[in-house]
């Protein structure tokens, strides 16, 4: 396993990151125990979760993976020190009508969310403490375009004053953000030099071989700012793997089973898939490996999101840590992306 500095906070974090978003839904609480299982025994250290999940977000199981990965903590107490626990306040963006009211990024909301994320890990502080989307209005998600409002949300100056208190309070030890943009990320950077709150020390945004659109912008930032990119979806929900290629659908497989995902299923989407696919069965790779090592092959990515439902998945998944992708394979993807660039924003 690698490990990488997160951001100018310290702490070393594993080069793969457990993700849970499916726990509570997908998978039991003895499945997310299993799966954490493996994962801390290969040497993953970084566990992220959020107070929306699982996914799909419903009333009736918000809340439910930080449950689960909270038992397990509760069972484990010696090797809490040796892991970095992330979670995620839900930013207003979202518009999860069961999430608080708004689900905004306010000074009474944030504190009421931390709270009950504590209570539900079971933990006294949280390692990394990430807004989850902006409180504005953003071409994220698979939006292309800016969506131009009159909406700021809440203030950065609020939010991160927020968070400053419960820094000073010792329930949280650092700060990130998700599913920002390059001016929201740089303007609280700014804040933070001025001594407006704790500095971002990571960004949480979608990166994989159909959605380099981070790149463009972020990218600069990520590695003159020191805030590491922690990629979510280095697979594309699946999509890499190739197996939804020519409309399979597997049973059990999350396109499968919710059709609310499409940000994956765009009309270029496939196309390049199956080129993706096709270079790393050329080159005598398991697609899913190959789709990971790339992304950890940018030197602006400090960690790759996994999820999994099954330990097979997971361990697949984890072992990308051991590829090189050969100089001649990564032309190859570059070749595929200057054709169809982006085509899952």
């Amino acid at each position: 396993m690698q490990y990488r500095k997160l951001g100018r906070s310290g702490l070393s974090v594993s080069s793969i990151c457990l993700g849970t978003m499916t726990w509570g839904e997908q998978n039991t609480e003895a499945e997310g125990h299993a799966q954490i299982d493996m994962a801390v025994g290969r040497g993953v250290n970084f566990i992220d979760a959020a107070e929306m999940y699982p996914v799909p977000p419903k009333p009736e199981t918000y809340g439910r993976t930080e449950e689960i990965l909270g038992t397990w903590l509760a069972k484990n107490r010696a090797k809490r020190k040796d892991l970095v626990i992330a979670t995620k306040v839900t930013g207003g963006s979202n518009r999860i009508a069961h999430v608080r009211e708004k689900a905004q990024l306010t000074r009474a909301q944030i504190r009421i969310a931390l709270e009950g994320s504590l209570r539900r890990l079971q933990v006294d502080c949280i390692d990394l403490y990430q807004t989850h989307s902006p409180d504005r209005p953003t071409n994220m998600f698979g939006k292309l375009d800016y969506p131009v409002s009159p909406d700021t949300g809440t203030p950065f100056e609020e939010t991160l004053g927020a968070l400053a208190e419960l820094v000073k309070e010792g329930k949280i030890r650092h700060f990130g953000v998700s599913n920002e943009t390059p001016w929201g990320l740089m303007r609280q950077l700014a804040l933070a030099d001025a001594g407006k709150g704790p500095r971002p020390q990571s960004i949480q945004n979608a990166y994989n071989l159909l959605n380099r659109s981070f790149d463009v912008g972020l990218s600069e930032v990520a590695l003159r700012e020191d805030v590491g990119l922690l990629a979510y979806s280095p697979i594309a929900m699946g999509v890499l793997s190739g197996k939804y290629l020519d409309g399979a659908r597997p049973a059990k497989a999350r396109l499968t089973l919710y059709s609310r995902f499409q940000r994956y299923s765009t009309p270029i989407a496939e196309p390049a898939a199956t080129e993706y696919v096709r270079i790393a069965r050329a080159a005598g790779l398991d697609p899913v490996q190959m789709a990971i090592a790339f992304v950890l092959s940018r030197p602006y990515v400090t960690s790759a999101i996994i999820g999994a439902t099954a330990l097979d998945q997971l361990a697949a998944n984890i072992g990308s840590t051991e590829v090189k992708l050969p100089s001649d394979v990564l032309t190859a993807l570059d070749g595929v992306h200057q054709r169809m660039s982006n085509p899952c924003p």
